[in-house]
């Protein structure tokens, strides 16, 4: 297939240039600081993001909450994985070259990118795991996504994709994420759950602090209904000695 357009007229390649443009003027240490943000470390700072909310998860709300947050975030990078399969033929059927291919003028800040172009892989891996640590915590989904959109904005300032390459990404990623979470996080709680009560693994789910609490919560709870069903079987049973008084 031809491709998407590739008129330098369009919007696309008209933001691609002045996004690109921004590299153009910029001191060469600056872009050497934005080619390592775009291409690692705005991955790994979601990377982080998620691991920060699995901590999290581990020791706030109830031990539900736990074994549902915890599902969520190894559907993150599961639905990552999955979404980049998918661009595998969305890649080959529309077939688009890298923008430095077709346009002159670009500030290439990587090297060596000779596959097609549509759509973004970084951007869809990016949003995919933006989503699936927002199924697990609104705050830190929130900044996940925030950091997606940032990773798309590198993409093309580093000049190796257009912007529509990005949309299409946060547009897979997303749906990926949204569409399979279901079927997925159907799988994956049960298993958080018994990986939560295997003494062994439990601490993968659950802190040893908040179990502890669980458990002192659970205590108590049965200690409450105890004492209730013991004041109701003295009062039934006072009640029945005044009747038989009078």
């Amino acid at each position: 297939m031809a491709g998407l357009s590739m008129d330098g007229s369009n919007l696309d390649v008209s933001l691609l240039y002045d996004i690109n443009g921004i590299a153009v003027d910029a001191p060469g240490w600056a872009d050497r600081i934005m080619e390592y943000v775009g291409e690692y470390g705005i991955m790994l700072g979601l990377v982080l993001v998620a691991l920060w909310c699995w901590w999290r998860g581990r020791s706030r709300g109830s031990a539900e909450d736990a074994v549902a947050s915890a599902a969520a975030i190894v559907w993150a990078p599961l639905a990552a994985g999955i979404a980049v399969l998918v661009n595998i033929p969305i890649r080959g059927f529309v077939e688009r070259p890298r923008p430095f291919v077709e346009h002159k003028g670009l500030e290439v800040l990587v090297d060596g990118k000779t596959d097609f172009s549509f759509v973004s892989d970084h951007s869809t891996m990016a949003m995919a795991i933006a989503i699936g640590v927002f199924m697990a915590n609104r705050k830190l989904g929130l900044l996940s996504i925030a950091l997606a959109f940032a990773e798309g904005f590198c993409r093309v300032y580093m000049g190796v994709h257009y912007p529509t390459d990005v949309v299409g990404g946060f547009a897979l990623g997303t749906a990926v994420a949204l569409l399979l979470a279901p079927l997925a996080l159907m799988v994956l709680t049960p298993v958080a759950g018994i990986v939560s009560r295997w003494g062994a693994t439990s601490s993968l789910v659950r802190s040893r602090a908040a179990r502890q609490e669980d458990a002192e919560r659970r205590a108590a709870a049965l200690a409450g209904q105890a004492r209730a069903a013991a004041d109701a079987r003295r009062r039934d049973e006072g009640g029945g000695f005044n009747g038989l008084a009078a």
